[in-house]
């Protein structure tokens, strides 16, 4: 209690003038942020693909710099910057904040654990819950992705304490794509097998000298293909799984093998 009374003392000497300083200070903190991350996002798309995500991933960095720094020039603005103010100072604000904003210091402290240990950058593709897309932004309370039907999805730091994230990319321009294929399990297996493998091989969008491996699975229905090849970008993953179904149904088809029929769909 006494830290308290301390603290609205300490406070109470304030101004107005230095109350909008403060702002000042935020607006400003928050105008750098906005005006780098526009310089840096241009820079990325303008860059060699292969420095893409590398520059990407600085903008979380340079928004946890920046909110760093308008801390350090607001502080002592509003405290006398001794000792026993600042840790009074920060005591009653933690204690506050820890009842009246604990999701949302969550979500905060969450943000900066993503950030500092990569769990996932601007550029990845991620997937959590029935979401999946790339990571536009990681912004202090959520990060947004973008997923391929471009819908926006704001997904709460938080989630890191209680969900499983899965990251395609980690990372990487390249991303591994699985298409399926369902043939009548009456056929040469071996020549559709080899067929789809040069299929896979000769798409614009494979990541060259990338390892091409085509799983054969006997079902009670039929045979199951499962194609898996890396795409060159990212982005292009569904281009390239579009180009090799594509591709590879009228391979199939010039090999006389028909496709599976069966009354239930099954991908596993």
């Amino acid at each position: 209690m006494s830290q308290t009374l301390d603290t609205w003392s300490v406070l109470e000497k304030l101004f107005w003038k230095d109350v909008l300083l403060v702002l000042g200070v935020i607006a400003l903190a928050r105008i750098l942020a906005i005006i780098i991350r526009r310089f840096v996002l241009g820079l990325a798309e303008k860059a060699p693909p292969r420095f893409r995500l590398l520059i990407l991933r600085t903008i979380p960095a340079i928004r946890f710099l920046i909110g760093i720094g308008a801390i350090m020039v607001i502080v002592p603005m509003l405290v006398e910057p001794t000792f026993q103010n600042i840790v009074t100072l920060v005591a009653s604000v933690s204690l506050a904040l820890a009842f009246a904003l604990k999701d949302y210091g969550s979500s905060l402290v969450a943000g900066w654990i993503a950030v500092l240990e990569n769990a996932y950058q601007p550029g990845d593709w991620i997937e959590v819950g029935n979401a999946y897309g790339e990571v536009k932004s990681i912004r202090a309370r959520a990060t947004r992705i973008v997923t391929a039907d471009d819908t926006e999805v704001i997904i709460p730091h938080s989630h890191l304490w209680t969900n499983s994230i899965f990251n395609s990319t980690s990372g990487n321009r390249s991303l591994l794509c699985v298409t399926d294929f369902y043939l009548h399990p009456d056929h040469d297996a071996s020549t559709a097998r080899k067929r789809l493998t040069e299929v896979l091989e000769t798409s614009s969008y494979r990541k060259q000298e990338s390892p091409v491996t085509v799983i054969v699975l006997e079902k009670p229905w039929g045979t199951h293909y499962r194609v898996k090849g890396y795409a060159k970008e990212s982005r292009e993953q569904f281009l390239f799984m579009t180009d090799i179904t594509v591709r590879g149904k009228e391979a199939i088809r010039s090999l006389g093998i028909r496709f599976a029929q069966t009354p239930f769909a099954e991908t596993k």
